[in-house]
């Protein structure tokens, strides 16, 4: 029987906490993952809104700010004791592998090394550890931003492990708040898993779906979160002119690695959208809809842009999956390529994020590498997170 763990996840778009309760086993070549069972579990209205201001900008006293990680880490823990107590057993689980929740990443900025990256999650690992009563493995991006890597995107090698394929060469596209994409050739052609493992590619594609989810949220004062289904995009018509002007962001032709957030794809830079849409003359509709194009465009464009080859099949996860409108204008831009789903390969989409801070406390347990330097940048590949002991029942 497998090892027990739980994956915690909540990202960009702030819409929850994704859990994950798996069963692991193997190490990489052998991984296998067994979803016993995942939930999404909501934020507190208030806590929820705390969160955006913050990754909005707005100041924080330190004390305000340790009791917002506290109020964090208590949810995370919350939702790691809920799933439990569901699990088809009475099975131990033997650790938490806990992201946290970004409320700040400011990648290096420049390419010498004397910068360094950071990037903050609250929720700290040693409270989820004390108040759930499970090992806790967290704050997984320190330790590739101390080897001068980006410190995202963290799944690729989870990826390569998972979805990788001896003939085809495939792209595996996360659609969060922030897209990110691990390019993953076919295994056959090289000498070794170490040099495919080399040969693995990530990298931040840019907005999957923050800005809609933030136009939304403007358009209806809060009353609605996201595009459900990308229903309100679809009836809309595409402003060419004006998704090609925000192509034309730095980011966009910036080269791999790389990464962002919130803090450049944010309310400023939807404010701004908002206006030329206006200047334009488009409905709220038609911005949605060139919002939504502007997604699909940047991932297929960065396909074109940056990769060697383009992919064999792409297969999507994320929020952005459930999108149809979204679905259908990045099947436009990606021709005869096939577009699937992660869960059509055995993976479910709507947890992959979950499951993959599963994956990766349980290689900083078994004292294995958790990041791609060729994704992230840094230096050299290492184990990734921090342990934090169950307290003891002494």
């Amino acid at each position: 029987m497998g090892m027990r763990a739980i994956g915690l996840m909540s990202g960009t778009s702030v819409d929850g906490i994704d859990a994950a309760l798996v069963e692991l086993s193997g190490t990489e070549t052998d991984l296998e993952v067994k979803l016993l069972r995942s939930e999404t579990f909501d934020y507190p209205a208030a806590l929820r809104s705390q969160i955006l201001a913050v990754c909005a900008g707005e100041s924080l006293s330190m004390a305000a700010m340790a009791q917002l990680d506290d109020a964090i880490a208590r949810e995370f823990a919350a939702a790691a004791k809920t799933i439990q107590t569901a699990q088809p057993d009475s099975q131990p689980i033997r650790f938490i592998g806990s992201h946290g929740q970004t409320v700040f990443h400011r990648p290096p900025q420049t390419a010498d090394e004397q910068s360094l990256g950071y990037s903050l999650q609250l929720g700290r690992g040693s409270a989820i550890a004390h108040w759930s009563g499970i090992t806790t493995v967290s704050n997984f991006r320190v330790g590739d931003l101390a080897m001068g890597g980006q410190g995202a995107p963290l799944v690729p090698r989870v990826d390569a492990y998972l979805l990788g394929d001896e003939q085809e060469c495939r792209c595996v596209q996360n659609i969060g708040g922030i897209g990110n994409v691990t390019y993953l050739p076919a295994r056959r052609g090289f000498a070794n898993l170490t040099a495919w493992e080399g040969a693995v590619w990530g990298w931040d594609t840019g907005p999957g779906n923050v800005l809609v989810d933030l136009a939304v949220q403007h358009l209806t004062d809060g009353a609605q979160t996201f595009d459900r289904d990308g229903a309100w995009a679809a009836q809309g018509q595409i402003s060419d002119s004006l998704v090609a002007q925000w192509l034309a962001d730095p980011f966009f032709s910036q080269e791999p690695p790389k990464s962002t957030g919130r803090e450049h794809f944010g309310p400023d830079w939807l404010a701004r959208s908002r206006q030329a849409a206006i200047a334009l003359g488009l409905s709220d509709a038609d911005w949605l809809a060139s919002l939504t194009e502007l997604t699909a465009r940047s991932i297929a464009d960065s396909y074109r842009n940056h990769l060697p080859q383009l992919p064999d099949r792409v297969l999507v996860c994320g929020g952005g999956s459930r999108n149809r409108t979204l679905w259908a204008r990045l099947q436009q831009h990606l021709g005869s390529i096939p577009l699937e789903t992660t869960d059509q390969w055995g993976l479910c989409a709507s947890s992959k994020e979950a499951i993959a801070f599963a994956v990766l406390g349980y290689w900083r347990l078994l004292d294995r590498p958790g990041n791609l330097p060729a994704a992230t940048g840094a230096r050299q590949s290492v184990p990734l997170g921090e342990v934090w002991p169950a307290p003891s029942a002494g």
